[in-house]
């Protein structure tokens, strides 16, 4: 928020349907990274429809997209300066669980998606901060979370995270 209280609209945020992305407004004395993202409490749950019968939910969110947390690369260090986390590291997201009592609900998991934007991350603790923070929001059976990331200098990463067992 500015000194009195308002919300100031950054370049970067985007409207969608209409609407401002509301994780994306930060306040006017904030930069870029904000030690507010990502954003678990966006998340939120709908009672399994059938919690007596093991069932696999599979989502692909292929537009997931965090800060480099060490910086640009060398030819484009000064002009990443505002962004005050590097470069913009992309990935597809693979989310995979068995639900217990509660699933989650898929706006909400795509807004808590859109909250690492701004944020300086590794791969590894972007995809186990996932992990985390969707087991214990909707606390499944089994989760895996796979991150697959663009080629960043020459190396494709793809990160794998699971927790529980999957007896089917």
């Amino acid at each position: 928020m500015g000194r009195g209280g308002e919300w100031v609209r950054r370049p970067w945020n985007r409207v969608i349907s209409g609407e401002i992305y509301r994780a994306a407004l930060l306040p006017a004395a904030a930069g870029v990274h904000s030690s507010r993202m990502p954003r678990p409490d966006l998340l939120e749950t709908f009672p399994n429809p059938y919690p007596d019968r093991e069932y696999l939910i599979a989502m692909e969110c292929p537009e997931f997209t965090s800060l480099c947390p060490l910086g640009g690369i060398e030819t484009d260090a000064a002009e990443l300066k505002q962004l005050e986390g590097g470069a913009p590291d992309f990935a597809t997201m693979h989310i995979r669980y068995v639900p217990a009592a509660t699933c989650v609900e898929l706006k909400s998991l795509k807004l808590y998606l859109w909250s690492f934007r701004n944020d300086g991350i590794f791969y590894e603790r972007a995809v186990n901060r996932i992990l985390d923070d969707l087991t214990a929001v909707v606390k499944p059976a089994w989760m895996e979370v796979v991150g697959d990331f663009n080629i960043r200098g020459g190396i494709k990463s793809v990160i794998t995270a699971q927790i529980g067992r999957r007896t089917g």
